[in-house]
């Protein structure tokens, strides 16, 4: 495919430099910019992934831009077809996603908003923490169509699940398919029932005990990362995830990934941004896909949903 587009990617930070590499790598895209707050960072990462082009053999060229909380530098993402939300703090040892909401709604509600000024046809995905209030608030103060604004939570966490079982099968990671829905956090919902291990149900692969076991890990994946890295947060299956999606939209492929996206009579829960599998492509969302779901799997999904959409309820007060 012939390089064209633009996509935009908002913070510098691990995962936002990150991401930029790998979209770039791609060679899919005519221009990827990168913007940050802190002066010079994000121009000082363009020119170093940009001398990397000659080694690595693809063209597509990386902007670095500063930004300012009042919006100046916002002119670099001008016309962008899609934009990368990293920007916010993250999480520290000990630290929730939740504790997160007030802080970053304050900086991810700003880069909405400049966003619908200078980019205003563009797709958004979210992956700033909480994931899924962010998702939420940034569809709010960009106004933007609802399938335009999706949050990336269920890829990585499937990267996960799917990491872990494989490690705990002895299975190549390509012949294990798992599954995760719900939120990212607390009420995430591993699907056992659709995950297999080289063409068998996960069920017949592991007893119960140790699917269950795999599933909280899976739950507290990036909880055991900070606790590890002691400073910072992870970022490098992040970014592998983020950038994957942003290529399905780009490509207006149709492929089904987990995503976080508003949900409006699917599984019998409306109202509400949620993780669910769904088709990506030109425009976002295309269509959200009904995975099929044992009983308790569908109840744990819309126990996830309603405690969701109490959270999201808070972003109206911020």
């Amino acid at each position: 495919m012939a390089r064209h587009g633009k996509v935009s990617v908002i913070g510098s930070g691990f995962y936002g430099t990150t991401t930029a590499q790998r979209l770039a790598a791609y060679d899919i895209f005519d221009t990827v910019v990168l913007t940050d707050i802190l002066e010079g960072k994000p121009e000082g990462v363009a020119l170093d992934i940009n001398q990397s082009r000659s080694i690595e053999g693809y063209q597509t060229k990386v902007i670095g831009a500063t930004t300012t909380p009042d919006g100046e530098g916002y002119e670099a993402i001008a016309d962008s077809d899609i934009v990368i939300i990293t920007a916010g703090l993250p999480r520290k040892p000990g630290m929730s996603r939740m504790d997160l909401l007030e802080v970053n709604a304050g900086i991810v509600g700003g880069v909405a908003k400049n966003i619908a000024k200078h980019a205003p046809n563009a797709v958004i995905l979210v992956v700033s923490n909480p994931l899924d209030e962010m998702t939420a608030l940034t569809q709010k103060a960009s106004g933007f169509p609802k399938e335009r604004v999706i949050g990336q939570a269920g890829v990585l966490d499937t990267a996960r699940f799917t990491n872990f079982v494989a490690e705990a099968t002895g299975a190549d990671v390509a012949n294990v398919k798992t599954l995760t829905l719900g939120s990212h956090g607390e009420t995430m919902v591993p699907v056992p029932s659709v995950s297999t291990v080289n063409g068998k149900p996960l069920t017949e692969v592991l007893s119960a005990e140790v699917i269950a076991d795999l599933v909280e890990k899976t739950r507290n994946g990036g909880a055991e990362i900070v606790a590890l890295l002691k400073t910072g947060s992870a970022y490098y299956a992040p970014s592998a995830a983020v950038a994957r999606m942003a290529k399905a939209v780009h490509e207006d492929s149709g492929a089904v990934f987990p995503v976080c996206a508003w949900v409006d009579g699917e599984f019998g829960i409306s109202g509400v941004y949620l993780g669910v599998e769904a088709q990506l492509g030109k425009g976002g969302i295309k269509k959200i896909v009904e995975t099929p779901l044992d009983e308790v799997e569908l109840e744990n999904l819309k126990v996830a949903a309603e405690a969701v959409r109490s959270k999201q309820a808070d972003i109206a007060n911020l």
